[in-house]
């Protein structure tokens, strides 16, 4: 495993899906994840993309395939376990802007706002229904399982000429508190977290003028949302000791 001395080892044995996986925060998970030893597995659409990051990242496994695409998603997940045994942790990190450049609602052709449902909303949907047995089989045990849908503030606060991409990221950011609560008895844990404004390809074709030196870095914020996730699995660990406790004083 690749391993570094700023990265304590405590993501060994795990087991990480990313969609999205070779570029802006997606990459920097990927990186954060493998220095720090978990298994991970990463999905894009392009194979020219996914070699390059296998090359540059051994340790990690690439996944060619389209999120967006209905067709693609058992493929995608039955390769994610192929090549993990198992799955531990989900990031739902893939996205699309819809149109662009950026337009307004009233200018929108209904194929862009189409795809940008399809990669933020449906896409997420879809993944994660196809992985919840595995998720299920991992939550059994004493760690519990994560799904972190990445979301933005776009969510709840409406921009103008972001329309397509904030009522896809809206409707993921209800759907994860739905999910969360329908999965916390079965000790999965579902996020929904904004990573903030980065400095990234989408961010510049989203916003090709913002001053870069204003934007977050994507390393910084795939270590913030890598302690939420793993702040949720010590929780849980922490959750089923209890509960074991409770029927072994019962």
């Amino acid at each position: 495993m690749n391993r570094t001395n700023e990265h304590s080892n405590d993501l060994a044995a795990l087991r990480i899906a990313i969609t999205g996986g070779t570029a802006g925060l997606g990459l920097a998970l990927v990186r954060e994840w493998s220095a720090r030893g978990a298994a991970v597995a990463f999905v894009a659409r392009t194979h020219a993309s996914v070699e390059r990051i296998a090359r540059e990242i051994p340790d990690a496994t690439g996944i060619v395939g389209d999120v967006s695409k209905k067709t693609a998603i058992h493929r995608i997940a039955l390769q994610i376990l192929g090549r993990l045994g198992g799955l531990d942790v989900l990031v739902n990190n893939a996205s699309s802007l819809g149109p662009v450049p950026l337009a307004l609602l009233a200018d929108t052709e209904c194929e862009a706002f189409e795809t940008a449902l399809a990669t933020n909303l449906l896409g997420p949907f879809r993944l994660t229904r196809a992985l919840l047995g595995a998720l299920r089989a991992s939550a059994a045990g004493d760690r519990g399982a994560v799904v972190l849908n990445v979301s933005s503030d776009a969510a709840v606060t409406p921009y103008p000429h972001w329309g397509a991409y904030s009522a896809s990221k809206a409707a993921l950011y209800h759907m994860s508190a739905i999910w969360r609560d329908e999965l916390r008895d079965e000790g999965i844990a579902v996020l929904s977290l904004d990573p903030g404004d980065m400095d990234t390809a989408l961010h510049a074709l989203a916003i090709p003028d913002a001053d870069r030196a204003t934007l977050r870095k994507p390393e910084a914020s795939a270590r913030e949302l890598t302690h939420a996730i793993v702040a949720e699995l010590r929780e849980l660990a922490a959750q089923r000791k209890r509960s074991r406790e409770t029927r072994r004083h019962a």
